[in-house]
């Protein structure tokens, strides 16, 4: 157990906390997150660059800007989390060598529901909505991506199954990695790799859209378990049960309308072009003529 007033990066007083999180390296963090950040925008801009084409990106290749935007995704996802784990975080001793120290505590297991729990539970079903919005976006994405990459439905079903196979790979070490650099530490880590591979619906290959699916998975499936053990950690013994159960289905009614409603709003315009609407438009052209 820690010592009082200690951090993990021991007493040199250089971290500093971002939205209630310790962060050992805060300049390394803040940087790593711009550059990340500035990488997908330049992804952004070559997809919005091709609505000429009907942002057909499958022939495009690799333009400039995308091969300088991954590498600053790459770069920057590394500089921030090493400015968010903790020095010694894999070590034995994470503490650095701190005499333990013996603490008296009392269990809040009966402690009233407050205004802090009420708000804990809001930011992490949001997280949750997120989460699994993912699972359930990729039914509307795969018909648009079949047509768009020339590939059969065997080559396509290989998309859900990376996605599946990343998610549980991600459950298994964000598991042990919110046991290391603590729950809120390990969500912020699990959203910075959410944002960086949402450059997937870029990708000019459908080999590079597998891979950023399958770490776009892992980190879906990091945040899963931490934002469940989050949740009952912090939830008075009393209201835990049904305040998980209902954190839980609200999480995923929310997911699959969330992706649906995207899906209905943006794929007309920006998505996968093959929808119902333009194929029966489509073949009702076709047996005209």
């Amino acid at each position: 157990m820690r010592g009082p007033g200690r951090r993990w990066g021991g007493a040199s007083g250089r971290g500093g906390r971002l939205i209630g999180v310790e962060v050992p390296r805060p300049v390394e963090f803040r940087v790593g997150t711009a550059a990340m950040v500035l990488g997908v925008l330049l992804h952004v801009r070559d997809f919005l660059g091709m609505s000429a084409d009907g942002y057909r990106m499958a022939s495009m290749g690799w333009s400039t800007g995308m091969l300088v935007g991954m590498a600053l995704i790459v770069g920057g996802l590394a500089l921030a989390a090493r400015g968010l784990i903790p020095v010694g975080a894999f070590s034995r001793r994470p503490d650095g060598g701190v005499t333990s120290t013996t603490y008296q505590c009392r269990a809040m297991d009966g402690a009233r529901l407050s205004r802090g729990h009420l708000w804990l539970l809001l930011v992490l079903l949001f997280a949750l909505v997120i989460d699994v919005m993912k699972p359930a976006t990729l039914g509307f994405v795969l018909p648009g991506l079949r047509a768009e990459y020339g590939i059969d439905r065997g080559e396509a079903a290989v998309l859900p199954f990376v996605a599946l196979l990343g998610t549980t790979v991600g459950s298994l070490l964000w598991g042990s990695l919110g046991d290391r650099i603590g729950r809120r530490a390990s969500i912020l880590l699990a959203t910075l790799f959410f944002v960086s591979t949402s450059v997937c619906g870029a990708m000019p290959y459908f080999q590079m859209n597998l891979v950023m699916c399958f770490l776009m998975g892992s980190s879906a499936g990091g945040m899963l378990p931490i934002v469940y053990a989050l949740t009952a950690e912090s939830v008075p013994a009393r209201h835990r049960g049904w305040l998980v159960v209902l954190h839980g289905g609200l999480g995923a009614v929310g997911g699959y309308l969330a992706a649906s409603g995207a899906a209905a709003l943006l794929e007309p315009r920006f998505g996968w072009r093959c929808t119902s609407r333009r194929v029966k438009r489509c073949r009702r052209s076709g047996s005209r003529s």
